[in-house]
């Protein structure tokens, strides 16, 4: 499920906000509530928490936790009914002045649905599950082998992260003949074999468990990759996820950028995909018919106010958030696309080179 853009910057800049604050003791609470689920018996769960917490000993702490509790508890009257995709609500004192309190309660329906419940206290909001879908990036294995050396890797969203790279046992080839060469050859093979069961149980240890994984693409020279995918080496499930074997050159780290260069066929959706087209669209065009593209930050704001932006493409630490507001305003008004990039990929490097914000146009606006 895709994040409306929208939806995603509202996300994100409500994780920023909370992660700048620290409670002076375990004071801030968090509570997650799943999508389907009785609000009241939240509220009353909260209510018993709340009578629990004066057996704190810190006094300062307790006073802390029951107000912050009796403040969420109100506004979960208010609310009144859980949201459709379910609720994250924290309430705390946000004051950095020990002689002021500012208790403020902050809370979002996610526009994925929850299926956790959760209530913590803690010196800091608990915010791995929000952080979780704002990333909303799919996720990929990947595995880039010959018989001399091995990378195990995941492509998240734009992002490639190596896990492993390893490195074989397998003596080099010379000439010999007889039995000597028969010898040889059964020395080479059992290496192999070896060695392809030690990159198996890397895949195993870090793609069995990924909730998330899409599929598993395998690459390398040669016949290697399809005996490693053919062989009994990785178990049924990771034989299953196996979206398809690339021909490529390279085996160590490099070489997992080049599978997913070459696998854009099996990843055609994905955001490191999207984020390729979308900025190799606007580099063909600013290239080809500079007239019809903008760039920087205050030439791409002038041809939004136009109506003149077709898509509209920002790096994601291109902008302050008032700025991102502004800009996803205009968006919104002149119903143009909207394309978050990264700079994880050697296109999103040359469009934060150029400054990180601009668009394609749906008419020219300079000769």
């Amino acid at each position: 499920m895709s994040i409306n853009i929208t939806e995603k910057i509202k996300l994100n800049k409500l994780i920023k906000q909370l992660k700048g604050y620290r409670g002076r003791h375990t004071e801030f609470v968090s509570v997650y509530v799943p999508s389907g689920y009785d609000l009241t018996k939240i509220a009353q769960s909260l209510a018993d928490e709340k009578g629990t917490a004066t057996n704190i000993k810190d006094q300062k702490t307790s006073k802390a936790v029951q107000t912050a509790l009796e403040r969420m508890i109100q506004t979960l009257r208010v609310i009144d009914k859980t949201p459709e995709n379910g609720l994250a609500i924290f309430s705390g004192n946000i004051s950095d002045r020990d002689n002021i309190d500012k208790y403020e309660i902050f809370w979002i329906e996610p526009p994925e649905p929850l299926n956790l419940k959760l209530y913590r206290c803690d010196q800091k909001f608990i915010l791995d599950p929000l952080e979780e879908i704002a990333a909303n990036e799919t996720t990929y294995g990947l595995i880039a082998i010959d018989k001399s050396e091995a990378t195990v890797g995941i492509l998240i969203g734009s992002s490639i992260k190596v896990v492993r790279n390893l490195n074989s046992t397998v003596p080099g080839k010379f000439k010999t003949g007889g039995q000597s060469a028969q010898r040889f050859a059964r020395i080479r093979e059992g290496a192999a074999v070896e060695f392809y069961k030690r990159v198996a149980d890397v895949a195993h240890g870090e793609f069995t468990y990924m909730k998330e994984l899409k599929g598993i693409i395998v690459g390398g020279p040669g016949t290697t990759k399809n005996n490693f995918v053919d062989g009994d080496y990785l178990n049924g499930q990771m034989k299953n996820l196996v979206l398809g074997i690339k021909d490529i050159t390279y085996t160590n780290p490099h070489g997992l950028h080049e599978l997913v260069e070459i696998s854009h066929d099996l990843l055609r959706d994905t955001e490191v995909m999207v984020e390729k087209q979308t900025i190799g669209e606007f580099l063909e065009t600013l290239g080809k018919t500079p007239n019809m593209a903008v760039y920087g930050k205050k030439e791409t704001k002038l041809a939004l106010e136009m109506g003149a932006v077709g898509r509209l493409i920002i790096s994601d630490d291109a902008l302050e958030d008032e700025e991102l507001e502004e800009f996803t305003k205009l968006h919104e008004e002149t119903s143009c696309d909207f394309q978050f990039v990264t700079s994880k990929t050697s296109e999103g490097q040359q469009f934060k080179a150029i400054g990180g914000v601009g668009g394609i146009l749906r008419y020219p606006i300079s000769s």
